[in-house]
């Protein structure tokens, strides 16, 4: 691409001529037309703004460092003219020291690059008849007023080729090429066009531009302010029509105009929220079955027998406990966890596993119908065949390319940036630093984990001499919430530190790596932040949910971390609850952040720049000045709306089992965040860059990994974090004979039976508590349902019978639910197509018309030319013949 651009397209690319040959832009004063989007001669459009300060009034660099800049800037602009595009300069009006360059590209550039990049542009009306759907009279309740904002005509189209212009529908030349890809194109020229040569080696492009300062943005316009109608009779104002249709917080209920926000903004923003929208409206259904089983969990808790003798004073009140940790932990009684257990009921029901079956299942209805809703918008935008034909390479490997290969497929020479072996070095020290970078991750969780152990000595042996108040507030105020409470607040906080680490060293990373094109770039940075983000949320999680409490012996013979830590123990109900409490304060906290540091930082940046702007002037300010004042987009652009929406996804499915309200939460979040989206890009970002996208990348393996995953960790979660497996043995088997002594199955005498025994003349001397018992009871209880036998028993603190039954019947659960909603995924997978048939008929009909319109339209251009030869021929013939005395 780089030899075609230099020889063909570009024949004066890296060419530096001398000072006084250098072409500069137009200078013009403002013309007192806010809304104008053209030249100041009214007709030719500004398809992008570069910003730069001026040099002679510099005051923070020396004088030959501001010289250099200036030229490079000047040789830039010098060469962006040689490449064909007109330039204009305007001093701004409310800083002298600002200069804006408005940059225009011509019909016959615009021709050529759309050539070079393969843009898809319209033949002629798509005369393809579409059929309504039957809930169309349904939908058309939520849909935009299409008298505000008006269908986009459907047209067949085809790669641009200049020898072939007459085929393509062209009405005319100012609107063939919408301003979104006018902009694409001139943002490509910008970024391969030189502004200097060190050492042979030549440095280009408007991005390193914008590192080193000598141009402080580069953008292009939006097309009105979005508080009103632009009085430019010419302008559309669909960034007004966006805001008040789409991005007002009164349109909370309405279906997005999907073909309007890929218009104004490119199909990269286009099918971002496409997809956050299609996972907004498949997250309603699991709300409503989440809610459903959560007010099953509280209409049945009132029947909930293991929680009612807990709470018994005859029952629960005459069980004593074992303390929690050594020597400053004291013995206490199972009442003071009667409100933990009551809540426990509401989350550890029926209704939970039938929850989580649902939403293993929901989880491939929903990647499965997305593919399908993907492929209709690959057709309907015209990006079916995009990655082959538009993708092009970066301008940071192209400059990289110094290495000489052989194409296999071509069989021709090809440059590129490092040899297999070289290619064989980056990729192992990348995955050596992303290991190393991951197993960071795990140490700031062991330490947290430690902080856990050493603050619960601290608790326990402190917290009830500092309460002064009723039994009442100790029933809340347990050690247990405590350390739970405190180490999911100092978790989130780490994981938001984290964050910001991880994210300067997944992209360090990534550059070091040089993926080929931009595509590859996202895609290899996807995978290595979600990796860290994936450790860095879920580990706290995935700790309280499987390894917590099950590791932790017996009284007599506890299990230490690093020799010093007393292993925790979960709550006499399990770490159900606890891992409820880690996911509402993470999830929670995450959210808030989220939107403090995606909405109110730029809306306080840009009403800072506002208000001192109108401090120092009132003069009329021009549309390019107007977005200047705006938040710049960042480099990542999206990346980071999907990282928090797949985090949320992640949560959503993975721990589901714990926390059935999860979806619902989900869904209330998402439809404020698809306006928040909407109102941020309208009101407080200048505009992007449009750019082309077939899918939503590397986050949809992403998506289907994890919920893969879902299915094994709920059916986990279920076996070993609730206690319905343990409830369910002793229902089904030990409540009655041999082993029990009741008539029919019941849960009465759960608790009496589960809890095991321990002597407390057993106590060793390392953990027996300072403060003794003065009762007459001899034996404590274990907290965590370990099931041993009984002191005095020949084989005293062994694991009992019952404890074998359970293991084997959690065993067998995992392995029954996850074959069988893996059998449900396989079938709904299999029944639904990726791609629908009413799709892949449009496609092969719009292949075929195409073609057949291309062919058609040369034949007819081949007889024209046949004729005029036919004529010339006869008319040569007749006067070769014709009798000399004629």
């Amino acid at each position: 691409l780089v030899l075609e651009l230099n020889q063909v397209i570009i024949p004066t690319y890296g060419t530096v001529p001398d000072q006084q040959n250098l072409h500069t832009p137009e200078w013009v004063d403002f013309d007192d037309k806010p809304d104008s989007l053209f030249f100041k001669d009214g007709q030719r459009r500004i398809d992008f703004v570069l910003v730069y300060e001026d040099e002679s009034k510099k005051m923070t660099h020396k004088r030959s460092d501001r010289r250099k800049q200036k030229r490079k800037r000047q040789v830039y602009e010098s060469n962006l003219i040689n490449n064909g595009l007109q330039l204009e300069a305007t001093r701004s009006v409310l800083d002298e020291k600002l200069i804006f360059v408005k940059v225009h590209a011509p019909w016959e550039v615009l021709c050529t690059y759309a050539e070079v990049m393969h843009i898809k542009l319209p033949l002629r009306h798509n005369d393809l008849k579409t059929r309504d759907s039957a809930f169309n009279w349904f939908s058309r309740l939520f849909r935009v007023d299409e008298n505000i904002i008006k269908p986009e005509q459907e047209f067949f189209t085809a790669p641009f080729q200049k020898e072939h212009l007459s085929n393509f529908y062209i009405q005319d030349k100012d609107t063939f090429f919408n301003p979104a890809t006018r902009s694409r194109i001139v943002h490509f020229i910008l970024s391969r066009v030189e502004y200097a040569t060190k050492n042979n080696v030549k440095k280009f492009g408007i991005n390193k531009l914008l590192e080193t300062g000598i141009y402080k943005a580069a953008f292009p316009l939006h097309d009105s302010s979005f508080r009103h109608l632009s009085t430019d009779p010419s302008c559309p104002s669909e960034r007004y029509l966006l805001y008040r249709e789409w991005a007002h917080p009164k349109n909370i209920f309405k279906l997005q105009p999907l073909d309007f926000i890929r218009k104004y903004y490119g199909e990269k923003i286009g099918i971002y929220f496409a997809w956050l929208g299609f996972y907004t409206n498949m997250l309603t259904v699991a709300a409503v079955v989440g809610v459903g089983c959560f007010l099953y969990g509280c209409l049945t808790k009132d029947n909930c027998t293991w929680s009612q003798e807990v709470c018994d004073p005859n029952i629960g009140g005459n069980i004593l406990m074992c303390p929690q940790c050594d020597k400053v932990c004291t013995y206490w009684n199972l009442t003071i966890t009667c409100e933990s257990s009551k809540k426990l009921c509401v989350f550890d029901s029926f209704g939970t596993l039938v929850f989580a079956v649902f939403m293993g299942i929901w989880v491939t209805f929903f990647l499965e119908f997305w593919k399908r809703r993907q492929a209709e918008l690959e057709y309907e935008w015209d990006t079916v065949e995009y990655l082959e034909q538009e993708e092009q390479v970066r301008p940071e490997y192209e400059a990289r390319c110094t290495h000489v290969v052989m194409n296999e497929i071509t069989q021709q020479e090809e440059y590129v940036p490092y040899t297999a072996c070289g290619k064989c070095v980056r990729m192992t020290f990348c995955t050596s630093a992303i290991f190393f970078w991951i197993l960071l991750i795990i140490a700031s969780v062991v330490g947290i984990i430690v902080y856990r152990l050493s603050v619960f000595l601290v608790f326990s042996a402190k917290l009830s001499q500092h309460i002064s108040g009723t039994e009442a507030i100790r029933k809340y105020l347990t050690p247990q919430t405590a350390t739970s409470v405190t180490a999911s607040l100092i978790s989130f906080v780490v994981i938001m530190i984290l964050n910001i680490i991880y994210e300067k060293v997944a992209i360090l990373i990534t550059d070091f790596e040089l993926p080929r094109t931009q595509t590859d770039y996202e895609n290899s940075l996807t995978t290595k932040m979600f990796l860290f983000q994936f450790v860095n949320y879920y580990s706290s999680c995935f700790y309280i949910a499987f390894f917590k409490g099950k590791f932790v012996g017996h009284p007599g013979n506890p299990v230490y971390w690093l020799g010093k830590y007393r292993n925790e123990e979960c709550d006499p109900g399990g770490c159900l609850l606890e891992l409820t409490t880690q996911l509402a304060i993470i999830v929670g906290g995450k959210a808030v952040w989220n939107n403090i540091q995606e909405v109110l930082l730029p809306l306080i940046k840009n009403l800072i720049g506002r208000y001192s702007a109108a401090a120092r002037s009132e003069k009329v300010v021009p549309r390019w000045e107007h977005d200047y004042q705006l938040q710049p987009v960042g480099k990542l652009g999206l990346f980071y709306e999907y990282l928090e929406m797949v985090i949320q996804f992640g949560f959503v499915t993975l721990f589901v089992a714990s926390f059935p309200l999860a979806p619902l939460l989900a869904l209330i979040n998402n439809m404020l965040e698809i306006r928040l989206d909407a109102w941020k890009l309208t009101t407080q970002f200048r505009r992007m860059v449009p750019q082309k996208a077939q899918d939503i990348g590397a986050w949809q393996p992403i998506l289907q990994g994890i919920a893969i995953l879902a299915v094994v960790t709920n059916a986990m979660i279920i076996a070993f974090t609730s206690d319905m497996i343990p409830r369910l043995v002793y229902y089904w088997s030990f409540s009655v004979p041999p082993y029990g002594s009741h008539s029919s199955h019941t849960m009465e005498g759960y608790i009496n039976s589960t809890l095991s025994v321990f002597n407390i003349s057993d106590f060793k001397n390392a953990s027996k508590p300072f403060s003794p018992w003065f009762g007459n009871q001899t034996t404590c209880r274990q907290v965590y349902r370990d099931l041993r036998y009984p002191a005095g028993h020949q084989h005293q603190y062994e694991h009992n019978i019952y404890y074998w039954h359970v293991i084997a019947a959690k065993l067998a659960f995992i392995i029954v639910m996850e074959h069988v909603i893996y059998f449900v995924k396989f079938i709904i997978s299999y029944i639904i197509p990726d791609v629908s048939q009413k799709t892949k008929s449009k496609v092969k009909r719009e292949k075929y018309l195409t073609q057949k319109l291309l062919h058609e339209n040369d034949l007819k251009g081949v007889k024209k030319n046949m004729g005029k030869i036919a004529d010339k021929i006869i008319k040569g013939a007749d006067s070769t013949f014709r009798p000399k005395d004629e």
